[in-house]
């Protein structure tokens, strides 16, 4: 029997056809393929990852649409970051993102060509992230939390929130942080201006806490001050879960600390901050230079009170400081 064949015009309509369906996802991994590459380069959390699309949508830049926004996190191992960095630099990624102090450092020193946007929790010029604030110089700019900077004022807080406090007071720092010698030094210059005594403890990973708890009470400080550290943000419910089960009156850098069932905190509005990190990013994707866009400094701090913890601790906060907070949960 004689196969019935289609007319030329539908023929050709059909080859059409086929080919269009052959080539549209080449088609379509190759404007995913030209689209610039934004990573986030991080300890463990991606809690801050929102903040930052949120920023470079702001500056005209939609994942998906026509940027790639990935993530790399060394799950609470700082001694992972070198080698992420170094695999992202390899990758070539467009821009490289980074939260907290050993993230920053790790991409530093892994790339002097790739852009740079960091969060960074003390003096970049200090730590020779850039040649100085105004004109950072290299590839590197982003913004400064001040953290350690702070502990001055928490400590202060801390001491009008419990006056009665005995024993001095704790302070909980991961040793493995790269920053942890100078937040340990700008504790014990803060505690010696306020004339208290201080007590480090070191914890470094979540298996260590209840032993560095067991330890603060063996010291028999009256409160105790979290340094910030990007591990110890990410595992926050379970640090506010401890110093509720010690009842000790427990100072933080950050409001997510209060807001999970903490006593107070004081810091910078990261919110902010890192949405100003993906503005900052999207401005270099549009080919402005990192070492001409200024390192800023957070200007936006946050003073929370937990007033359902302080009643559960028994402590009565004086309503001077109540005033003076920029938010009390009740």
């Amino acid at each position: 029997m004689k196969r019935a064949s289609l007319p030329l015009l539908r023929r050709r309509e059909f080859i059409t056809l086929l080919g269009g369906v052959a080539t549209w996802p080449l088609s379509a991994r190759a404007q995913q393929a030209a689209m610039p590459v934004v990573d986030y380069l991080g300890a463990v959390s991606r809690d801050t990852a929102g903040m930052i699309r949120r920023g470079l949508s702001e500056a005209g830049y939609v994942e998906g649409r026509n940027v790639v926004f990935e993530d790399r996190l060394a799950d609470g191992r700082y001694d992972r970051l070198a080698t992420l960095a170094a695999d992202l630099v390899r990758r070539q990624v467009t821009v490289l993102i980074t939260s907290g102090s050993p993230a920053a450092l790790a991409a530093k020193a892994a790339t002097t060509t790739i852009p740079i946007v960091f969060g960074f929790g003390d003096d970049p010029v200090k730590h020779g992230l850039v040649t100085s604030l105004n004109r950072p110089g290299g590839n590197v700019t982003g913004i400064t939390f001040l953290t350690s900077q702070l502990d001055s004022k928490r400590l202060g807080l801390l001491r009008e929130i419990v006056p009665q406090a005995k024993g001095g007071i704790a302070v909980l720092l991961n040793h493995t942080n790269t920053n942890a010698d100078n937040q340990s030094a700008e504790v014990k210059q803060a505690a010696r201006s306020l004339g208290l005594q201080v007590h480090i403890v070191n914890a470094s990973s979540e298996g260590e806490f209840e032993s560095a708890f067991a330890t603060i009470a063996q010291t028999g400080a009256g409160a105790l001050l979290v340094a910030g550290d990007p591990f110890y943000f990410s595992r926050r419910e379970k640090l506010v879960a401890l110093a509720g089960r010690h009842a000790i009156p427990t100072m933080y850098d950050f409001r997510a600390y209060p807001e999970a069932g903490g006593l107070a905190s004081y810091g910078t509005d990261l919110t902010e901050a890192y949405r100003q990190v993906g503005v900052y990013a999207g401005r270099i994707l549009k080919g402005e230079k990192p070492a001409d866009l200024p390192v800023m400094q957070s200007v936006r701090f946050e003073f929370v009170i937990n007033l359902k913890t302080a009643k559960v601790l028994g402590l009565t906060v004086a309503e001077t400081l109540l005033a003076r907070a920029d938010e009390v949960i009740e």
